[in-house]
């Protein structure tokens, strides 16, 4: 069959479920058996594909027609312009968390020490060390699956020397031992009741305890702000991402423990993402 004709096929089948994004999935799944991109299927669509690969993406299609997400299915996703390994032990990083990582680079100094809680897949630390230099990190998750594909991003990316995976419960212990110029998280956020109504690739295959935020959302956000002051130096930023409707009621949290300069920042779809305020 040839390249463009198996790529329609996939659409179609993709359509058939419901799938919002059938056409750049199908191509996604297309490209990565194949080993092509972009450019084949404009400029080479009447290639022919190899029955090995044409058995491949059909299986592909079929999880992505189940609703398992295009980054579980072959293992990895871009964010921030690099790749990072992923399984369904953590989020799938997207679009809206750039704009926390963009946020903390603009703060980012040579030589600065991170600390990244609920790490999950290490892609927030990671970037920030991939975009600066001298700059080490520590990244915190209750997950050890999750902590072994941080650790495992740390090494493909050959940040391994710079990052540290480290199991805690938010924090990790002794915080008179080491301080941080800056700390990052994007923490469960999500109100229990709302996952239910989430997309099935994500309430269904996204690890649950990296979503429920508690009743309201907020459970770590009240254990965060308070908690980051004992590792953070004095001048040092905090940056948390939020839920779109989360703004207010996080700035007022920073303000009331005591941290300047809190601002609310927009993620590219003009919603409130990023909570950031200095601990003076």
């Amino acid at each position: 069959m040839e390249y463009a004709a198996l790529y329609k096929e996939g659409v179609e089948k993709l359509n058939s479920v419901g799938i919002s994004e059938a056409s750049l999935d199908a191509r996604l799944l297309l490209e990565y058996v194949c080993k092509t991109d972009h450019n084949t299927l404009l400029s080479h669509g009447d290639i022919e594909v190899s029955e090995e690969n044409i058995k491949a993406y059909e299986e592909f299609i079929g999880k992505r027609m189940s609703r398992i997400p295009v980054a579980y299915i072959i293992g990895n996703t871009e964010f921030m312009g690099i790749e990072f390994d992923v399984t369904e032990d953590v989020l799938i990083p997207n679009q809206d968390t750039e704009t926390l990582a963009e946020e903390a680079l603009r703060f980012l100094h040579d030589g600065m020490n991170i600390l990244d809680l609920c790490t999950g897949s290490g892609c927030i630390a990671l970037s920030l060390l991939k975009y600066s230099n001298e700059t080490r990190a520590m990244g915190t998750d209750m997950s050890e699956a999750a902590l072994a594909i941080a650790s495992q991003n740390a090494v493909k990316l050959g940040l391994d020397d710079r990052f540290l995976a480290v199991k805690a419960d938010i924090f990790p212990k002794a915080p008179d031992t080491e301080k941080f110029d800056i700390i990052v998280s994007n923490p469960p956020y999500i109100p229990t009741g709302v996952i239910e109504t989430l997309a099935p690739e994500v309430k269904t295959f996204e690890p649950y305890m990296a979503l429920d935020g508690s009743e309201d959302g907020l459970l770590f956000y009240r254990r965060i702000i308070p908690g980051a002051k004992d590792y953070l130096y004095r001048s040092g930023y905090l940056f948390l991402e939020i839920g779109y409707d989360q703004g207010d009621a996080v700035r007022k949290l920073m303000e009331e423990n005591g941290y300047k300069d809190v601002q609310v920042i927009k993620d590219l779809g003009g919603n409130d993402r990023v909570v950031s305020g200095c601990f003076y």
